[in-house]
């Protein structure tokens, strides 16, 4: 099946799209650092990254007539400053809202369904009405924004079309969901908002999937069985649980059916410590330790056993407090390179171009790998399903 990604940043969903068994037509992205850590890993070989055609530019420059095969995904995380919580909250009065690339993507090359991703502040309420207008584009793509019109008069139209008489032209059915990463086995709490579209011509039934892991499932191996406590080989006198998390988890009275949730010692127990020096740890690229960390206000770090906070990008340098471990003993330092990877569930063999900053910043724009991969998987099967079907008729 042939994918089309959109805004690759350093390639997190790319990564999952193609693991899921998608093959890109082409792969674009503006930022030289990302483009960087993209040539590079292609060019040591690292599959799937061979097969990404690289096309390094502004989007709006890019021609769709170009791209002379069928597209069965298109994917991208539109670039989120303008609906972060971190940002400016300028939403569709910001230059760097791509939402209307990614329509013009879906209405270009008509694929049988598009997963984008983007930060859950696009969910607030000050951004409601921009958020029925993105849905109701990407529901009904060939119904462009003409030159006289505001988006307000846009979203008016197409809200007019949507509950009028059933629209003849191209049409996706569309779901929109949050989904928590540490969900879904990711060591990393990281909410996140999906869009997923398929073609409604297609006649595709689908949901999101349920989640596998959860915090009750954590509790019960910390609080409860001991066994999280075992599987590290962590004596009693160290094993740290607050006080709240320890009488939430005495309540639990059965053990859930669930995974626990990874933590943050679970993703990196195995690798060297950095404040240790070199010993073990030119095994490990990108795992070099960044002196300077400190908590400030709302910025206090990940503790070691559970999962880390979001990993940020930073908008002045520096990511913030979140890219922090908080050790048993209080004292904080920051996650390595490999070791912010390993939280967005990037393989080990995946090395990152760039200083520091602009790594972490590559990190914390990414979308986590095993997510996106579980996702594409259950679109993929939608699809075979469909052709089957097609096929059999």
């Amino acid at each position: 099946m042939r994918s089309v990604e959109l805004f690759a940043g350093a390639g997190g969903l790319g990564l999952g799209v193609s693991r899921a068994g998608f093959v890109p037509a082409v792969v674009i992205e503006r930022n030289r650092y990302c483009c960087d850590t993209i040539r590079e890993n292609k060019g040591r070989g690292l599959w799937p990254l061979t097969e990404w055609p690289l096309w390094e530019g502004d989007i709006q420059d890019f021609r769709y007539d170009d791209i002379r095969v069928e597209i069965d995904l298109v994917s991208g995380g539109p670039p989120c400053q303008p609906f972060s919580l971190g940002g400016k909250h300028r939403g569709h009065t910001d230059d760097r809202d791509m939402f209307p690339e990614a329509v013009r993507a879906v209405r270009a090359l008509r694929p049988r369904a598009f997963l984008f991703e983007n930060v859950k502040g696009l969910t607030r309420d000050a951004f409601a009405s921009y958020l029925e207008y993105v849905k109701l584009q990407l529901s009904y793509p060939e119904l462009e924004c003409r030159e006289d019109e505001s988006w307000l008069e846009h979203l008016r139209r197409l809200e007019r079309h949507h509950s009028s008489v059933p629209y003849g032209g191209l049409q996706y059915k569309l779901l929109v969901e949050i989904l928590d990463a540490a969900d879904y086995g990711v060591p990393q709490r990281r909410d996140r908002v999906f869009f997923v579209g398929f073609r409604r011509d297609l006649g595709i039934e689908w949901s999101f999937p349920t989640a596998t892991h959860s915090h009750d499932a954590l509790l019960w191996e910390q609080g409860q069985s001991g066994d999280y406590w075992k599987r590290h080989q962590v004596p009693h006198a160290k094993r740290l649980i607050s006080e709240r998390l320890n009488r939430r988890s005495i309540q639990l009275r059965a053990k859930p059916d669930t995974a626990p949730w990874r933590t943050v010692r679970d993703a990196i127990h195995d690798l060297p410590d950095p404040e240790l020096g070199l010993r073990g740890s030119l095994a490990y690229r990108n795992h070099k330790l960044q002196p300077g960390a400190r908590t400030y206000p709302g910025h206090s770090g990940s503790p070691l056993d559970e999962p880390a906070k979001t990993l940020k990008a930073g908008v002045h340098g520096v990511p913030g407090g979140e890219n922090m471990l908080v050790r048993p003993d209080g004292r904080v330092r920051y996650f390595t390179v490999r070791e912010s990877a390993r939280l967005q569930t990037f393989p080990d063999d995946f090395l990152f171009h760039g200083t520091w900053t602009e790594t972490m910043r590559q990190l914390g724009n990414a979308a986590p790998v095993t997510l996106v991969e579980l996702l594409a998987r259950d679109i993929r099967r939608q699809l075979d399903s469909c052709g089957v079907a097609a096929a059999a008729a």
